[in-house]
């Protein structure tokens, strides 16, 4: 049943936590229409494209990165979030997700990409004037124009607000910066930046800069470990003036566009994670296909089947998560009836939706990073010795995803947020978890946890997953009854919270997709619940680890010893045999070449 707010009935953001989920509500990659799948074609085309030109541009040729980012525009690529009447198409999140995805194995090009049209083309299409948006917009879409995202500083990365790049306003309502910004995707040839400096050093504030301003420019480029083919560099301004026409939103509020945008960079980054695991997947599945050791291929071995097996329950616990939080935000989109209002109202009612599902998206930024991690840290390990040699992809993947971690907001600062943002909203009235807390606390002094006994599809699982998110509930409200207001201080504790939440998000998601294939008659119905079947039974595993680990900060004794009995009730899962399910799943990895959902 979906949360009601007055007389308003819909689902929210972090609603899956307090309620039943129903497969055939979730948006999942089956329901693709033929316009996704049509973006989908082109997308991967134009990635095995820029692919084909990797070796070029990892020597920083910008001037071919530039052609490439201009026939990206022709293909309509760059203008996926931009209306149509500033040159875009406007696409429904689902669209975003899937180009994000293709372009993923696409490495350095993807991050110029994702910079481009989301960090420096989405401040401008959310909190433009019109007139700003006439400007600028067309000629980013088209490619003519290459943007950036100019945030970060020496001192202040996770930190934003700590920046020191000082704004003097002047009398005629122009403004002059001063400072350095740092790490710079797009920095050495970007035409326009999205800057953030401190009104009279205090009041955080956007403002559009051309690099044509006097007094712009670009440091040297950063020795990376990987993204080689991409630009990164410090921008220095030095006594540049900016017009008053060129202040994005209003003085003081820079942190609605620094944060909302970074809100949808999360999204955008937890759907490029899909593409390159996909690719890894694929790439693993050749080589062990190929590789002979002792007689035989190495896709025979057990260990090499484990291997394959978890990559692909791992990226699809990931792509599922993506999917289905595409699908809520057009959901939410759609019931705003956008397309009576005008531009402007219908850029408030996106940046509304962002930040409605900020908690998911940040669940596939920390889930959709580290999962890309273990997929190709296993790519080289399934190519041994050829792995760490540049005779094959999988090393520089392996170089290329590591920033992924850090990027849009460090992975420990992102844990943070997902608990974080939760309680946040519970406090305000927007979600009644802290009722939903309190009512799992008295259903622990009972002496059982009833379990339902069903005959349906994953049943087991489905109980599981409703266990799951009592866990979460009892360690939140538990959380907040010990600290109160100083639960932010804690963040060992919210860290372990946020991964109890991830796995329970993670977990609901996949059985339901699978319930839904089942119901649906999915070709790979089958294959699916038993991803799934795999994936919860290992969550139970790390839900009691970390729930153990934040209930013994919390409490001690008798205290300790009565919330530990609670988890056992709540965690009783009879183990699966992973071993045959991994083996199946990798079985047909092979047989199919790649990734099989």
């Amino acid at each position: 049943m979906p949360i009601t707010t007055g007389s308003n009935t819909m689902t929210k953001g972090g609603a899956w936590l307090l309620e039943a989920s129903q497969p055939n509500a979730l948006f999942t990659p089956e329901k693709m229409t033929e316009e996704h799948r049509l973006v989908y074609q082109t997308s991967a085309e134009f990635s095995q494209e820029i692919i084909g030109h990797n070796e070029q541009l990892e020597t920083k040729d910008w001037n071919l990165t530039k052609q490439l980012l201009v026939r990206a525009g022709e293909l309509g690529l760059l203008g996926t979030d931009v209306p149509e009447s500033y040159g875009g198409l406007e696409f429904d999140k689902v669209s975003s997700a899937v180009i994000a995805g293709r372009l993923g194995p696409a490495g350095s090009f993807s991050t110029t990409f994702g910079a481009h049209t989301g960090l420096a083309i989405l401040p401008i299409r959310m909190f433009g004037t019109e007139n700003q948006k006439q400007k600028y917009l067309p000629d980013l879409v088209s490619g003519k124009l290459v943007g950036a995202y100019c945030l970060s500083e020496t001192g202040s990365g996770s930190d934003a607000m700590g920046a020191k790049t000082f704004a003097s306003k002047q009398d005629d309502g122009s403004f002059v910066l001063n400072g350095e910004k740092m790490w710079i995707t797009n920095g050495g040839f970007a035409d326009l930046f999205i800057v953030f400096a401190k009104v009279d050093g205090e009041l955080f504030t956007a403002f559009i800069v051309e690099r044509t301003f006097k007094g712009v420019s670009s440091g040297k480029e950063e020795h990376k470990m990987g993204l080689h083919g991409s630009s990164t560099t410090p921008v220095v301004l030095q006594d540049v003036h900016v017009p008053a026409d060129n202040l994005l939103g209003e003085i003081g509020k820079g942190h609605k566009v620094a944060f909302n945008v970074l809100n949808y960079g999360r999204f955008k980054l937890g759907a490029s994670t899909v593409g390159g695991g996909q690719n890894a997947i694929r790439e693993s599945a050749h080589y062990a296909a190929n590789r002979q050791q002792f007689g035989q291929a190495i896709s025979n071995f057990g260990a090499i089947k484990h291997k394959l097996g978890e990559m692909t329950i791992r990226s699809y616990a990931v792509e599922s998560m993506v999917f289905r939080t595409a699908g809520l935000i057009d959901k939410t989109l759609a019931s705003e009836k956008q397309e009576t209002k005008d531009e402007t109202s219908k850029g408030a009612a996106v940046l509304q939706a962002l930040e409605e599902f900020a908690v998911e998206s940040s669940i596939l930024k920390v889930a959709g990073s580290e999962a890309l991690d273990y997929i190709l840290d296993e790519n080289i390990q399934v190519h041994g010795g050829n792995g760490f040699v540049k005779d094959y992809p999988a090393e520089r993947h392996y170089r290329d995803s590591r920033v992924n971690r850090i990027f849009e907001g460090t992975n420990e600062i992102t844990r943070l947020l997902i608990p974080g943002r939760l309680i946040k909203r519970a406090t305000k009235g927007d979600l009644p978890l802290i009722d939903a807390a309190k009512k799992v606390q008295e259903e622990l002094l009972s002496p059982s946890v009833p379990n339902s006994a069903s005959d349906e599809t994953l049943a087991d699982q489905m109980t599981s997953v409703s266990m799951f998110k009592k866990v979460a509930l009892a360690v939140i409200g538990l959380g907040l009854q010990t600290y109160g207001s100083k639960i932010s201080d804690q963040q060992e504790v919210l860290s372990f919270t946020s991964d109890i939440l991830i796995d329970t998000f993670a977990s609901d998601t996949v059985v339901n997709r699978a319930r839904a294939a089942v119901d649906n008659s999915i070709t790979t119905s089958a294959l699916q619940c038993d991803a799934a079947i795999c994936y919860v039974n290992d969550a139970a595993m790390r839900i009691d680890a970390k729930a153990r680990a934040a209930l013994a900060a919390m409490t001690d004794g008798d205290e300790l010893r009565t919330h530990l009995a609670a988890l056992r009730r709540l965690l009783k899962v009879t183990p699966v045999n992973t071993v045959a399910i991994r083996r199946t799943l990798a079985d047909e990895t092979v047989k199919r070449g790649g990734y099989i959902f």
